[in-house]
């Protein structure tokens, strides 16, 4: 190919540069979203996105992307959805940089340190739970708090027969609150918007956006998490959860804060991507243990969902975490239990104790539990098509500006309001059971039995179900001994009304979950098929509302046994263990004959270029060089300053091949890779040299190796900070002791498929690529993550879209042309 050719003998030219990867720092999303042909990823790019693409292209893409339109074959993105915001995205780089610095100072190093940088582990994982657990507690405690008292106010209206007052407390005390959520989010920190998961789930993939992880985003999530559940939308604090117990991970990984002053010098050993990857890991699964109060399940959805790498160390790490979580938990509830919780401090942290007495099930139960978990596994991916619908809507909404963002929030909370406020006057009044092991009806506090618009000793099932938060709604459907409480219609209303309602309030630019309104509604959905063909079975309606939440989790986030052992831990009942797992089973194997698991959806729809586990079939029919196009940029082993600056300025790429010509060697040798952020640190320091011989100083003298730590997520140094004086440009720079010396490399008759595995497993950014003979350039390019995205390969290898490899992996089943 001509184009490799030139890439290795460095020409002008050519397609895409194989070192134009994605983390290119753009200045402005709207110059640069798509390129459009492969010379517009090459030198000819800038960081400005000077590439002479039009703003009005640019924005067209834009809206075809988010309207689920294709681009060009080989166009790739390098920017996200980040929130409700385009941000410019970056790899991350997992191997050890071993260059001379790097080396001297591991020399340097004694046995003190190695066990210091250890205790810190421990230690950081010990904060890491500790705060997650307070987060979640406090978010638990204020949704309680401020739900509750809306709930108690409109209810004393309704016990007053002032329904038209009622109803205007309640549509202006959510919409307050919605709007609250929303403003602080659009106007404070973009990215706390959503669930914050596809953001975990491609950084720990390797990819990094700016401010996904900072101390305003943290606040943002938490303080806006709890305006956003109390204001009565179908969305959960689970999600939410998992990114603060990130956030605060990255934080902590990151040595603190300097913006907010809040600074440690000893955290300076985990200024690394490979640290902060395990700290951020083991934050995520501390947020499903703060969500749940269930430590096995965190570790679980930390290795089955949001991980791209595990081990065990990691694993070991990770259950340290989650166990500090529940300790913790367990001490702050303490707290609550003896009144010092404000008036609703009882209610949150959900656990549904589900006794044993009840769990007794006979092969006669079987075919009703497989009809649930068919039909589960047929919703769960069909709330994945409508949520992929409703979501690309909102995303073209939400680019025109905060105005409609503002707009479409205010919107869907009042229709929310009038829905829940509205639906349950179509219910009947049932008279409270004799039986009852509560008050009835319940005043001014949670409980099954709502008295609405009823007389007394008389209830509204639907409003006992609308009129609660998430948490106590749930623990009202699992209740047994209560399969005569609920009348079937109220049950179909309130199953259709929070499938719907939890499509519609998921992608407002406010923080918001999935995992609780898909367990919510999988309960309402149990409880129906209960109803329905529970006269063929001997289990209690209660049990087949939790039958129910694991066959929609299952069929929507198709998550096994991290499920399983969520539900296990809610119920506090083991017996239960073969039911949920034969659901989960069955209705994941049927969902995913229709499409892909929630989160996977939410990363493809955000533009995160995520490196799958596997390779596409057609990726064996290629060679490393079929992908690599030039030119290429290299430095000399001991280079001009003035060319590094025209080359960092002219180019966005973030490694460089470091090259060895005559008089260094005998014939030009590859000696390494040096990064963009280390030349920076070079220019900045200005440790220049007069002539283009050796350098005889040491390195180590001049430079620590907190000069090269890495910065927080998302944070940068720019060429163009850095002044230089036309002297100082004429100046030499030795690049040797800043250059990795053993960076991975491959033959340029590698398979694709197998530098994929290498790369993803590695964690690598960079991949040099050397040719197979010793007669051309010691290096002919670089593989980065923008060369392993099936639009990329497609893009230069079009007639794979007609091969028979090509279909196997996409090419439509007879079950996704139900859709």
């Amino acid at each position: 190919m001509a184009p490799r050719e030139q890439a290795g003998a460095g020409a002008a030219g050519g397609a895409a540069d194989p070192e134009a990867d994605i983390e290119a720092p753009l200045i402005s999303y709207s110059s640069s979203f798509f390129f459009q042909d492969g010379a517009a990823a090459g030198a000819g790019a800038g960081p400005g996105g000077e590439d002479g693409s039009g703003d009005e292209e640019q924005r067209r893409n834009r809206r075809r992307f988010l309207l689920g339109g294709q681009l060009q074959s080989n166009a790739t993105s390098q920017v996200a959805l980040v929130g409700t915001d385009f941000c410019p995205i970056e790899s991350l780089d997992y191997e050890l940089i071993e260059n001379d610095v790097f080396k001297q100072d591991w020399r340097a190093q004694g046995r003190g340190h190695i066990l210091r940088y250890f205790a810190l582990k421990w230690a950081l994982c010990f904060l890491v739970g500790a705060l997650t657990a307070a987060a979640a507690f406090v978010a638990n405690l204020g949704v309680e708090n401020v739900a509750g008292a809306k709930f108690v106010v409109t209810s004393n209206r309704m016990f007053a027969r002032r329904f038209e007052s009622a109803f205007l407390v309640f549509l202006f005390s959510n919409f307050l609150l919605t709007m609250f959520a929303t403003v602080l989010t659009v106007y404070v920190a973009p990215a706390a918007a959503g669930s914050g998961i596809p953001e975990v789930k491609a950084y720990l993939n390797g990819v990094d956006a700016p401010n996904i992880f900072c101390f305003k985003t943290l606040v943002v999530k938490v303080v806006g998490c709890i305006a956003a559940v109390s204001s009565s939308l179908h969305v959960g604090k689970a999600g939410p959860l998992v990114h603060t117990g990130a956030c605060i991970a990255s934080i902590l990984g990151q040595g603190g804060s300097r913006k907010y002053r809040m600074t440690c010098k000893w955290l300076r050993h985990f200024k690394n991507d490979r640290d902060r990857r395990d700290l951020v890991t083991c934050g995520a699964g501390a947020g499903i243990a703060g969500a749940f109060r269930a430590p096995v399940a965190g570790v679980l959805f930390a290795l089955e969902t949001v991980s791209s790498r595990w081990r065990s160390a990691l694993l070991w790490r990770a259950f340290f975490t989650t166990a500090v979580v529940a300790v913790v938990l367990r001490a702050l509830i303490d707290i609550c239990k003896r009144g010092r919780c404000g008036l609703f401090g009882k209610g949150g942290l959900i656990m549904f104790d589900v006794t044993s007495g009840y769990v007794n099930y006979h092969v006669i139960d079987l075919p009703p539990v497989i009809t649930l978990a068919v039909f589960g596994g047929v919703l769960g991916s069909l709330y994945n098509f409508f949520l992929d619908k409703v979501l690309r809507l909102y995303n073209v909404i939400n680019e025109k500006g905060r105005t409609y963002r503002l707009l479409l929030a205010a919107t869907v909370s009042v229709c929310t309001s009038c829905c829940l406020f509205g639906l349950p006057w179509l219910a009947a009044c049932k008279p409270c059971p004799a039986d009852s092991r509560e008050a009835c009806p319940s005043i001014g506090r949670s409980g099954n039995f709502k008295k609405f618009q009823c007389p007394m000793h008389n209830y509204n099932d639907l409003a006992s179900l609308f009129f609660n938060t998430n948490d106590d709604t749930i623990r009202n459907l699992y209740s047994n001994g209560t399969d005569h409480e609920f009348h079937i219609t109220s049950i179909l209303v309130f199953f259709i009304a929070s499938y719907f309602l939890g499509i519609f309030s998921y992608g407002l630019a406010l923080p918001s979950g999935l995992f609780v309104p898909v367990i919510l509604t999988g309960a309402a959905y149990g409880r129906l098929v209960g109803m329905l063909i529970g006269s063929q079975s001997t289990l209690d309606h209660g049990l087949f509302a939790v039958l129910g939440s694991a066959a929609l989790l299952g069929g929507s986030m198709r998550m096994t046994v991290s499920v399983c052992v969520v539900i296990l831990e809610l119920t506090n009942n083991l017996l239960m263990l073969p039911l949920v797992m034969l659901v989960l089973i069955i209705s994941k194997t049927v969902a995913d004959a229709f499409n892909a698991n929630v989160y996977d959806l939410l990363v493809k729809l955000k533009g995160f270029p995520f490196l799958e586990g596997h390779a596409e079939p057609y990726m064996r029919q290629l060679s490393v060089s079929d992908v690599v196009t030039g030119p290429l940029q290299t430095f000399n082993g001991i280079e001009k300053v003035g060319r590094i600056v025209d080359t960092l300025k002219a180019t966005g790429h973030n490694g460089f091949p470091v090259v060895d010509e005559p008089p260094f060697s005998d014939t030009p040798l590859l000696y390494g890779l040096v990064l963009r952020s280390h030349l920076l640190v070079l220019l900045r320091k200005k440790e220049f040299i007069s002539s283009s011989t050796a350098s005889a100083s040491d390195a180590s003298k001049h430079f620590s190796p907190e000069d090269f730590a890495k910065r927080g997520s998302g944070k940068h140094d720019r060429i163009e900070d850095i002044e230089l004086t036309a002297e100082e440009l004429e100046m030499f720079v030795d690049l040797h002791p800043f250059t990795n010396t053993s960076p991975y490399t491959v033959v340029e008759t590698m398979s694709l498929a197998k530098a994929l595995i290498l790369f993803r497993e590695v964690g690598l950014r960079h991949l040099l690529v050397l040719p197979k003979t010793s007669k051309r350039a010691p290096v002919v390019g670089i593989l980065t993550r923008h060369d392993f995205m099936p639009e990329h390969v497609l893009g230069l290898h079009p007639y794979l879209f007609k091969s028979r490899w090509k279909k196997v992996r996409f090419g439509k089943t007879a079950f996704s042309n139900f859709f």
